[in-house]
């Protein structure tokens, strides 16, 4: 492999049908959610179903606050949807970047013409980051777009805080896939780390919605780090988006370390 950045570039090319896909299905679904926003959240239709729910049931998926444009849009896009689908892409790229290319020989391949291990995780890693960039930003930027014909009355630079927030909880998700997979070369460990990030993350700042006793809970999870705090109603929390995307970055120079030190597998 030769030039500059072989990895990234190569990675870039080989998943962009996928991207393509991804892009379509966020679309597809902000499309389908936001636009229903004034025949129900607006004239309070949506709040009297809400209402006839069970409190901590409500209060458990986000909808207690689902009534106004910016609880909307936070509870079914990117508290629900948004996060669920690039959750779903994060794991899959991230447990691809280094455990699938070793599981089918390619990473060995690549390796053996002259990039450094390092070098392989860390573009590796910048292929999964750029691409979950994307979808983060092509949501906030349909967001945008839906903004005034939906009726959502969000600030464009809130609408910048949730997506920076969404991208971040998928590339700690994804990194947290890309350093299981550097040190086990397994990628159905790297799937699982990977998922199991986001679901326990997600698990633990909903039990703690159920009592004030389980409050510490948010402390533990990531979903909470960013999304307690709702980043369309409230702005985003500095503090929250500044651990989870340091943590992701810890969990690529993790990756790089593991890649370097562990024998691969033949």
């Amino acid at each position: 492999m030769n030039g500059i950045l072989p990895v990234f570039r190569r990675s870039l090319r080989d998943s962009w049908r996928s991207l393509l896909g991804w892009t379509v299905g966020l679309a597809a679904v902000l499309l389908l959610y936001l636009p229903l926003y004034p025949s129900l959240g607006g004239n309070g239709q949506l709040q009297d179903i809400i209402s006839a729910l069970p409190k901590q049931l409500v209060e458990t998926i986000g909808y207690d606050q689902i009534s106004s444009g910016a609880g909307y849009t936070q509870s079914t896009f990117y508290g629900l949807m948004g996060f669920l689908l690039l959750t779903i892409a994060a794991v899959l790229w991230g447990s691809a970047a280094i455990a699938g290319a070793e599981e089918s020989g390619r990473a060995e391949l690549d390796l053996a013409h002259g990039i450094g291990r390092g070098q392989y995780a860390l573009e590796s890693a910048v292929a999964v980051l750029v691409r979950l960039l994307w979808l983060g930003a092509f949501s906030g930027f349909v967001v945008w777009s839906l903004n005034d014909s939906a009726e959502l009355g969000l600030a464009g630079s809130r609408i910048v805080g949730a997506s920076a927030a969404l991208s971040g909880l998928a590339f700690l998700t994804a990194s947290a896939a890309l350093l299981a997979g550097a040190a086990t070369g397994r990628r159905v460990w790297a799937t699982g780390v990977g998922a199991g990030i986001a679901v326990v993350g997600y698990i633990l700042q909903a039990l703690a919605k159920q009592s004030t006793d389980l409050d510490w809970l948010n402390a533990l999870s990531p979903y909470a780090w960013v999304y307690r705090q709702s980043p369309l109603a409230d702005g985003v929390d500095p503090g929250g988006l500044a651990l989870t995307w340091g943590l992701a970055l810890a969990f690529v120079v993790a990756s790089i370390v593991a890649l370097r030190t562990r024998d691969l597998r033949g």
